[in-house]
């Protein structure tokens, strides 16, 4: 029971990685999107799938895209 309420509070839960980062392409553009979160992957070259496999490793990264997610979209 207590797992169900903290997921609850999770605007994340459910939603994939390649989920979040596929709609803030399509919201903002590989452009504004590395503006707003100044990673190389985003910069040179953009693609999900390498976005995916950057964020998958960076923790740090990953954090503030998440962050953008939930404040742009919840």
């Amino acid at each position: 029971m207590k797992l169900k309420e903290k997921q609850d509070n999770n605007p994340l839960h459910g939603v994939t990685l390649e989920t979040i980062v596929t709609d803030l392409q399509a919201h903002f553009g590989w452009q504004e999107l590395s503006f707003l979160v100044n990673i190389n992957c985003f910069k040179k070259d953009p693609s999900v799938k390498s976005s995916l496999k950057f964020l998958r490793r960076t923790p740090w990264a990953r954090e503030k895209v998440e962050a953008l997610y939930i404040n742009t979209f919840h």
